[in-house]
């Protein structure tokens, strides 16, 4: 019985070592795609922001989508995120602010300010979209990120493609690069498994 049991752990283990891997190589793989092009809009997932300053993981997202506005890509930017508990201010009307000061027109950027995960924010990029008309996009997030990004956002019935902001802290050193890839790993278990995300 014991030696049954030991076995059966040993399958267990190298069965999620082999889906870990599996995640890994699928999350890098995503994430190394650069899929920029002609859309209706290019939507901004949010980050954190300090009494209403985008912080690093924000600005890096943000200036690499204003770059891809400036190029043409699309007529609008949709800026994402809602306000965390003792927040002023939330992540996208941080992200509104940097955009206009960057030279984006006010009436080029459409809000989503109610989602606290990346789930909830989807589900509200999903409803600007409907809302306006609008049906395919381009979004820009981490590497990391991407991955679970285009999945939610296919799922909402949406024409995703995605352009990794190149510059993210996310990506700045192997540690970051760890511990970014393992926190999606827990995103994608916990969206596939109960169909929540954070």
């Amino acid at each position: 019985m014991i030696r049954l049991l030991g076995r059966l752990l040993l399958v267990s283990f190298v069965g999620l070592l082999l889906v870990a891997g599996w995640m890994t190589y699928r999350i890098w793989d995503v994430g190394n795609r650069d899929e920029q092009r002609t859309v209706d809009a290019i939507v901004v997932l949010g980050a954190a922001q300090y009494d209403g300053r985008p912080s690093s993981v924000l600005t890096s997202r943000l200036e690499h989508a204003i770059d891809l506005y400036d190029a043409g890509l699309a007529r609008y930017l949709i800026v994402t995120g809602g306000r965390a508990e003792g927040d002023r201010t939330t992540e996208a009307a941080s992200a509104r602010v940097f955009a206009i000061q960057r030279g984006v027109p006010a009436s080029a950027i459409l809000v989503e300010d109610r989602g606290r995960t990346t789930l909830e924010s989807l589900r509200g990029v999903a409803g600007v979209l409907r809302d306006h008309g609008l049906g395919k996009a381009v979004f820009v997030s981490d590497r990391t990120h991407m991955l679970r990004v285009l999945k939610i956002a296919r799922d909402e019935g949406i024409d995703a493609f995605g352009s990794p902001a190149p510059n993210s802290p996310s990506d700045a050193t192997a540690a970051n690069r760890l511990e970014a890839t393992l926190h999606e790993i827990g995103g994608l278990t916990l969206y596939f498994v109960v169909g929540q995300a954070p």
